[in-house]
């Protein structure tokens, strides 16, 4: 379609500078798009995006479904077309808005998966102590774990973010939203060690680096290595359970609220923007709860 390209570079600029989207984020946004573009160009061979009309998004959206797409995905792709259409409007690209009155589908719920305290433990304890990357995976452990921190800022902290005189780190979420988040005795001490050695053992003079978790080359660990070693330590600790790299943030929360703490603090610390998302750990609570009383109970 013409110009259609240079919008969703547009739009997508707008997303990195304005509103400062994580790279993630970005991608999603970048091929979700593409895939609607080249439906409406190939498919109902429109020649320009003044010519969209409801209908063609929503035989886009019924594409997608007939080819196994999930409602959640499904979701996301509406919600992208959505703000990019809204975008158009913006900049006079286009007249109208033909993602009026789209309908969300109806969204499956699925509860996180959550550690109990005894796997946290031995998760936790995995790491080799006797080695430098072992300390250094112990320190992100037990900080992912006393802070509830996403994986994407823990990896982005500089040595600085954290201050363990004080006890608290500072890590930047969604949007470049800072926030302060205390830490417990464990996730300090954990870190007091990583940091008075084997951080120095780390590191590589050609590399030199602020970043707090560097992995053996001496760079900033990534996304993809702290996966790779959570999987690792996860099955030395004998942990049948499916992870993910939200595991222990699912676990912070759904620990705190099992003890009584105050939502609206939970939702402060996660970095929440809207409480709704943090009313998920309240049915994970309730969820387990009843696994406690069919497992325990002798008339359940």
């Amino acid at each position: 379609m013409k110009y259609a390209q240079d919008a969703l570079d547009d739009y997508l600029h707008f997303l990195r500078v304005e509103r400062q989207l994580a790279a993630n984020t970005l991608v999603s946004y970048e091929r979700d798009l593409k895939s609607y573009l080249h439906y409406l160009k190939e498919v109902e061979q429109l020649e320009s995006l003044r010519k969209v009309e409801r209908v063609h998004i929503l035989n886009h959206l019924r594409h997608l479904k007939e080819n196994t797409k999930t409602s959640r995905t499904v979701a996301r792709h509406i919600s992208s077309i959505r703000s990019f259409h809204q975008f158009l409007i913006r900049e006079r690209v286009v007249d109208n808005d033909p993602t009026v009155h789209l309908e969300m589908p109806q969204m499956e719920k699925k509860l996180p998966n959550v550690l109990t305290i005894e796997e946290v433990d031995a998760l936790i304890q995995a790491p080799d102590l006797k080695k430098a990357n072992g300390i250094r995976d112990q320190a992100m452990l037990e900080l992912l774990y006393g802070s509830g921190m996403r994986v994407s800022e823990c990896i982005n902290l500089n040595i600085d973010d954290i201050n363990l005189t004080m006890g608290f780190v500072r890590c930047f979420g969604k949007g470049g939203k800072e926030r302060i988040i205390p830490l417990g005795k464990s996730a300090l001490n954990a870190c007091k060690l990583y940091l008075d050695g084997p951080r120095q053992e780390l590191v590589k003079p050609e590399t030199k680096t602020d970043a707090l978790f560097i992995n053996q080359r001496g760079k900033r660990l990534t996304r993809q290595g702290f996966w790779k070693l959570l999987k690792q330590h996860a099955q030395k600790a004998g942990i049948q359970k499916e992870l993910t790299p939200h595991t222990l943030r699912h676990s912070f929360a759904t620990h705190l609220i099992e003890n009584g703490a105050d939502l609206r603090a939970v939702q402060e610390m996660l970095g929440h923007a809207d409480i709704s998302t943090t009313q998920i750990y309240t049915h994970v609570s309730k969820t387990r709860l009843k696994d406690v009383y069919t497992q325990f109970h002798p008339r359940a």
